[in-house]
């Protein structure tokens, strides 16, 4: 074979193996480490909504109080940076009964990180949830989704679950800005056993917020169950 030939065979292997590294790092479904989990049994009308990042002062309690409303229990998937700022506010959704989870300190991708860097970044966060009074289980959800070897050969060493979604409520920008578009989107695609991904606790964020009680209206009448992450994955 010419050397042009080679040259080109090469560069086309490095970039379908870029390709299918990217498409492993993103994905919500399969990870090369240890155990994920995207969604619970799918025998029973038991559902998990889950809302990343925050806490945040402008729109927690707002979020508290939609889901005090309708009697949801839900699962906070926070950062350790924004929680180490507001103690409080963990100590709140605690207090409501809600379940948390972390979500790194820093909120940086997973993906090239030193096993080092991911572990500090679990341990921090760990350790700001729990100084602020949290003892529930703490399941870990890489932000962005992201992971690829490190993050979940790091989790799979300290016997932790990954827990991403099957639902992503609001990550289409073309339903980003319509709450009524997010709220149909989720309780069309929602079945037995899902997890819910939103994103409610910043101020770009009002429509999944104005989507919220649309979501939980619309699921009730389905007849589903809100559960949290625990309990839809290890149910009684």
């Amino acid at each position: 074979m010419r050397l042009w030939k080679w040259v080109v065979a090469v560069c086309l292997l490095l970039v379908l193996g870029a390709t299918g590294l990217f498409h492993l790092s993103r994905s919500v479904g399969f990870q090369l480490f240890g155990d994920l989990i995207a969604h619970g049994a799918r025998n029973a009308p038991h559902i998990a909504l889950t809302l990343d990042d925050g806490p945040t002062p402008a729109f927690t309690q707002d979020v508290l109080d939609i889901l005090a409303d309708r009697g949801v229990t839900a699962t906070f998937f926070l950062t350790g940076e924004a929680s180490e700022r507001r103690p409080d506010l963990v100590r709140l959704i605690a207090e409501a009964g809600h379940e948390i989870g972390n979500h790194s300190y820093s909120h940086s991708r997973m993906v090239l990180k030193s096993p080092q860097f991911v572990r500090d970044e679990l341990a921090r966060t760990d350790r700001v949830l729990r100084s602020a009074g949290y003892d529930g289980a703490l399941h870990f959800r890489p932000p962005y989704g992201k992971k690829l070897f490190v993050l979940p050969w790091v989790l799979s060493r300290q016997d932790r679950l990954s827990i991403t979604w099957d639902v992503d409520g609001d990550g289409d920008p073309a339903l980003q800005n319509d709450p009524q578009a997010i709220a149909d989107h989720v309780i069309e695609n929602t079945q037995n056993g899902s997890i819910i991904l939103l994103h409610v606790m910043f101020r770009s964020r009002g429509a999944s917020r104005d989507a919220l009680p649309l979501i939980i209206d619309g699921l009730r009448a389905k007849g589903v169950q809100f559960v949290t992450i625990s309990d839809l994955i290890e149910p009684d």
